[in-house]
């Protein structure tokens, strides 16, 4: 199965099994297609994983304080058994072990080898795939061969319901260190699924199971497919689960091979009463085609996603690695064929933050889709769209008018923030002060818009958005008596350690940013296509002087600004707080909390858990200028501790703009590193696929360049020394831009497309591109970053 992988730049390896990086590599090895993701675990398990697949979507809140993005059903489950053996790295002793996750097709293999008490070794190789051709398919092919040995051995094949998921951990006094084979059993666990069918035929398995709260039925179908026919074949069924069991005789040195074929469809696409015999039907094409086909057209359509996002660092295969397996994740995490799913801050890679959608698609993920995959870009905008109704909710609940987007969001748009940390000892106040993600997702509509010309998706959903929202922001702003300004107190910015703050600057500009684009919207919309705005008025009861109202009350926020020293305030107060040095640097070379303060208590001080007057600089580039973004990166980049995994990224970045270029680069390995080093301690958790996205971000927006700037394509890149050049794709109004930017040379590539004729902007200077013609420009120190 080896001959099927890829070289070394397209594969994350494994050597060794180690019980306590288990629960990591679960995590970096999930497959998945953006419909399910399944955890990189082993086929028949072991004591201490946590194993799970989790299907877009699918969210109950049963037996939970908030609602859960659902363990589902395990298809995986595939054990083998020697002399009545079960080969496992507990039962027996690990010889060798080595897996790979090929990126370019997103399949993973593994080769182990196990010996028994009585010295009998035996090697298990496998090959899995979540295909990418057929969302609804997952295969796994395992091969057994007796080394040194000849006997009786079984294969049994389960598909198995009774999962849980992650509740409450205990409040232990200082920080435990658990074994790794008892970490999970130490937590509370909900229970979302309850058993509806199970069924073990001659031709396949089948089993069926029910979200409890949401009432959301799944159903999954296999077949086990042996190389040689069996002595014996036997089923069993029990209450969620459902099994069966080939045995087989093996002389020392002969391999058998089976094919796990399994079909998965769920109530949210298929109607309850045919999710049985829709799974069953697939199960016997796919089984009918056969194990090669189904690899076959995983892997071109595989080819036909790299085509449009890969990236390459030439000079540094590591981060060159890295990136693509950012961008695997991103591949991965989502949904283009569903406008109703979004992506959970772990994607479907782990339970972390339960499932849940936050401002990180918008700002961190969104931008690599809006350029590689605008496809899948518009089904992630539309799920904004789909959970309108439930941001008019929240609105609502908390008195305002319009719609507010929920911090925290799963499948109907209410705030599903939880109110405390997961073992009840601090209070989240994110889910009612973090109202930036309005205006965040405001900043996704109009960034979509702009690179696709999609003004067809803008006038059917995205301006009800836009005019939404604003109307929130018209209700939630507040007149300050003194000085007549419009304010919003009790907030938290992206800098999470300071919480009630008033004017936290971030949000003030970005709601400000918000009225002013929405009231351009309107008006263009008045202008270019009366039809549609009438429709939207008459729909929304929409006023006509309500534009003018979101300027002018644009025109009066408080944006907290230092005169003296040029200064934007990250809020009001902030520049009063206990200024406390960071003095510490891990062996990551980034700070550690000052003696005595934590993220519960560093709010008393000036100290950032992440960027925010910088992070409003980066995302609005043409706001202000370069001196101004040097002085606030100069005062803030000292302060921040990167205590989220989103700040290395755009440090990066902005780092590049504003000439700290050694530690742009030291950044840029942070986040692309982040999980594949677990830098952060809790990729067990799940992905850091906001990070993944930060990764992108900062090595096509920072290396490369690349930024939209007064509407037009701009380059203006920097290579780090040892790097010979950065290579990516990008899309732009249909078309596709081909980039090499090198040490001495910059060439472009218009794809033949819509688009025959373009000018960008090379460090200041115009260049026409003509599709078909490679278009090469010189690089010298000035015309860098």
């Amino acid at each position: 199965m080896l001959r099927h992988l890829n070289g070394p730049d397209w594969c994350i390896e494994e050597t060794g099994f180690d019980i306590r990086r288990a629960n990591v590599f679960e995590t970096l090895f999930t497959t998945g297609n953006g419909y399910l993701g399944t955890r990189g675990t082993l086929e028949e398990g072991f004591r201490g994983e946590r194993s799970g697949t989790f299907l877009n979507g699918v969210f109950d809140a049963h037996d939970a304080p908030v609602i859960d993005l659902v363990n589902a059903p395990d298809w995986l489950s595939l054990s083998v058994h020697m002399h009545g053996v079960r080969l496992d790295v507990q039962s027996c002793k690990v010889v060798s072990h080595r897996r790979a996750l090929d990126l370019r097709q997103g399949v993973l293999w593994r080769e182990t080898v196990f010996e028994d008490d009585q010295g009998r070794r035996t090697q298990i190789e496998s090959l899995r795939f979540a295909s990418f051709a057929d969302q609804n398919l997952c295969v796994l092919r395992l091969a057994v061969t007796p080394l040194n040995h000849s006997g009786p051995v079984i294969l049994e094949s389960a598909l198995d319901g009774r999962r849980s998921n992650l509740e409450r951990l205990p409040a232990y006094t200082g920080t435990p260190d658990f074994p790794p084979e008892v970490k999970w059993d130490k937590w509370a666990k909900s229970l979302h699924i309850e058993p509806v069918a199970a069924a073990a035929g001659p031709d396949d398995l089948y089993l069926e199971m029910r979200t409890i709260g949401s009432g959301i039925h799944i159903g999954y179908a296999a077949t086990l497919v042996p190389s040689a026919l069996p002595q014996s074949n036997t089923t069993g069924r029990r209450s969620g689960r459902v099994a069966e069991r080939q045995e087989f005789a093996l002389r020392e040195g002969e391999t058998l091979t089976a094919d796990k074929f399994v079909t998965i469809h769920h109530s949210r696409h298929v109607p309850a009463d045919r999710i049985a015999a829709t799974c069953r039907a697939d199960l016997a094409h796919h089984h009918l085609r056969g194990f090669d086909r189904a690899l076959a057209d995983n892997a071109a359509a595989w080819h036909r996603f790299w085509n449009d996002c890969d990236v390459s660092i030439g000079g540094d295969p590591e981060l060159t690695q890295a990136a693509r397996f950012s961008i695997y994740h991103l591949l991965i995490a989502a949904n283009p064929h569903d406008p109703t799913v979004n992506i959970g801050a772990k994607s479907l890679s782990g339970e972390g933050y339960r499932g849940h959608v936050f401002w990180d698609t918008e700002i961190f993920l969104l931008p690599f889709y809006i350029y590689t995959q605008p496809d899948t870009a518009r089904a992630l905008l539309m799920y904004r769209y789909h959970t309108l109704d439930g941001a008019r909710a929240n609105a609502r609940e908390n008195g305002f008018h319009g719609a507010q987007f929920a911090w925290e969001s799963a499948d109907t748009g209410v705030e599903t923030t939880p109110k405390w940390t997961p073992d009840g000892q601090h209070r989240i106040w994110t889910g009612e002060e973090e109202i930036h993600v309005t205006a965040d997702v405001a900043y996704g509509v109009l960034t979509y818009v702009a690179a696709t010309g999609d003004t067809a998706f803008l006038a059917d959903f995205g301006a009800e958005i836009l005019f939404e929202t604003s109307r929130f922001w018209l209700s939630r702003l507040e007149e300050d008596a003194a000085t007549g300004k419009l304010v919003l107190r009790r907030v938290i910015g992206p800098d999470e350690f300071h919480e009630h703050v008033d004017n936290n600057a971030f949000t003030n500009r970005m709601a400000q940013w918000h009225l002013v684009q929405a009231a351009r919207i309107h008006d263009d919309l008045a202008q270019q296509n009366p039809e549609a705005l009438g429709k939207l008025a008459r729909r929304i009861g929409l006023s006509p002087d309500e534009a003018a109202q979101w300027r002018a009350a644009a025109g009066r926020i408080l944006i907290p600004f230092d005169t003296d020293r040029g200064l934007i305030e990250q809020f009001e107060g902030y520049f009063t707080l206990r200024d406390v040095p960071v003095t510490e640097w891990d062996g990551n070379d980034m700070p550690c909390y000052p003696p005595g303060y934590n993220h519960f208590n560093a709010g008393e001080t000036t100290l950032l858990k992440q960027p925010d007057v910088v992070m409003l600089m980066y995302v609005l580039p043409d706001e202000f200028s370069d001196a101004a973004k040097r002085l606030n990166y100069a005062h803030y980049e000292p302060r921040t501790l990167h205590k989220s995994s989103l700040s290395p990224a755009v440090h990066s970045i902005m780092g590049i703009e504003v000439g700290d270029r050694a530690r742009a680069l030291q950044y840029f390995r942070r986040s692309a590193l982040v999980d594949l080093v677990d830098n952060q301690g809790n990729t067990q958790d799940g992905m850091h696929i906001a990070s993944a996205g930060g990764t992108w971000q900062a090595l096509v927006f920072g290396f490369g360049g690349f930024r939209v700037r007064n509407g037009q394509i701009s380059f203006r890149p920097w290579l780090p020394p040892g790097w010979n050049a950065v290579q990516f794709c990008l899309r732009w109004h249909g078309s596709r831009i081909v980039v090499r930017i090198g040490q001495q040379e910059a060439s472009f590539l218009l794809d033949p497309g819509p688009i025959a004729r373009l000018t960008i902007s090379l460090a200041g200077q115009d260049i026409q591109l003509e599709a078909g013609r490679v278009v090469t420009a010189p690089l010298c120190p000035e015309t860098a970053a």
